[in-house]
């Protein structure tokens, strides 16, 4: 499908709500960042069709319908996608069965960013193998495991310290540090049961990864569009048990980093758009590069989301055009270009996101609002999930500040003086 093509079947509908005058958008999964994608998507005259596994997602408070199944049932996402007829398919989590992606490409939908991007970074062996192998990237040490015995000989290449993680799972789950072979049968256990797909039975595959010297992590958020691919400002983050808390933006790096991370995330992009581009497929979204930066000042390819990330929710605050924006405009046809992902903060100035988790097993009632929001310069998205079962980001605090650190501290007094009720 062309530029051409994409363009024409994106109607923008002013004020006519029938369903068959707008560009049909099916999200596959509801979480917080479909529901910014959902309210971008909207405002642009599309009509939203929001899926998740559960009622009352947050996308799903947004979108005109809604549809609860389970997405890694391929019959039944068949059904859903057979249905609903959708122009595009928006993948907004990783728990998809991609095989039906593939064929609603082959049918003509535009799937985000394509079917075959979707698969390979669903996948850690194919990406990494992708990233390192095939596009000469720099990672840490790495091997594959499809067994205990293999898992034990790729510790031992890479050595102790070393991460284990299924290679079909995310945010965490499933992983593992190793100290030493003590911790190698935890971990392979672990590995099987705390993995997302574990329902699917079988022995799941994992990487081994070697530590490296870390100074600080880097999110490059890249936008594919009908006008080429460009690079937001880097954003740093910090994360608990492998999953987001805090970001900010820009963050600060020296020149010699920034160029390196720039040109690792135009080469991770760019080799999987063409991919894509081979595939008859545009390739046209956000995708959220993760970077490490070692000590010495190396910079090496973690991973990359081929959607908006956690940490990019930051620039609801920081750009003009959010994340959310920017990948609902490239979706749609629109050129996205490096005035698009300018940033709108004054020289020196930071702006800083923090997520409100909350622990506990019922619903949750947010008060204190005024109080939350009475420090200048803040800002807050309550996401609208209906319940907390253990622990859940429900919302998320923004602030910009003069520098990195009055920003994160204004987030962060926002959050604490945010009140939750559990019950």
């Amino acid at each position: 499908m062309t530029a051409e093509t994409a363009s024409s079947c994106a109607n923008y509908s002013l004020g006519n709500p029938a369903e068959s005058h707008q560009t049909r958008v099916l999200l596959l999964g509801s979480g917080e960042l479909g529901r910014e994608i959902a309210i971008e998507l909207t405002r642009l005259g599309a009509f939203v069709i929001a899926a998740d596994s559960y009622e009352h997602a947050p996308a799903m408070q947004i979108a005109q319908k809604s549809h609860v199944l389970d997405m890694t049932d391929a019959t039944a996402l068949e059904e859903l996608i057979a249905t609903t007829k959708p122009f595009i398919i928006i993948p907004e989590i990783e728990a998809i069965a991609t095989s039906e992606l593939a064929k609603a490409a082959s049918n003509g939908i535009q799937v985000v960013p394509s079917s075959r991007i979707a698969a390979i970074c669903m996948n850690r062996e194919a990406l990494r193998t992708l990233m390192h192998e095939k596009l000469g990237l720099p990672t840490t040490p790495y091997r594959f495991a499809g067994s205990f015995d293999e898992l034990k000989a790729g510790a031992n290449a890479v050595g102790y310290p070393c991460v284990v993680k299924p290679i079909m799972s995310s945010s965490g789950h499933g992983q593992s540090v190793l100290r030493s072979d003590a911790n190698l049968k935890p971990a392979w256990r672990e590995a099987q049961i705390g993995r997302r797909d574990v329902k699917d039975g079988g022995i799941s595959r994992v990487i081994v990864e070697g530590f490296a010297p870390l100074d600080y992590e880097l999110t490059m958020l890249t936008v594919s569009s009908s006008a080429g691919i460009v690079v937001c400002s880097p954003i740093g983050q910090r994360q608990e048990d492998g999953d987001y808390r805090e970001s900010w933006q820009p963050a600060q790096v020296n020149p010699t980093v920034l160029e390196k991370a720039q040109d690792i995330a135009y080469k991770a992009v760019g080799g999987l758009v063409n991919i894509a581009h081979n595939n008859g497929e545009h390739g046209w979204g956000v995708f959220g590069v993760e970077l490490f930066v070692l000590e010495n000042g190396e910079v090496l390819f973690n991973e990359v989301s081929p959607r908006p990330h956690d940490t990019g929710m930051v620039t609801m605050i920081s750009q003009h055009l959010s994340e959310f924006a920017l990948h609902a405009r490239a979706v749609l046809g629109i050129p996205v270009t490096e005035e698009s992902v300018a940033l709108t903060l004054q020289t020196g100035e930071v702006a800083a996101s923090h997520a409100v988790v909350v622990t506990g097993n019922s619903q949750v009632t947010f008060t204190n609002v005024p109080q939350a929001l009475s420090q200048p310069d803040t800002d807050l998205r309550i996401f609208g999930k209906p319940v907390v079962n253990g622990h859940r980001r429900m919302a998320v605090t923004l602030a910009t500040g003069k520098d990195e650190a009055e920003a994160r501290a204004k987030a962060t007094k926002t959050a604490e003086e945010l009140h939750a009720t559990i019950g």
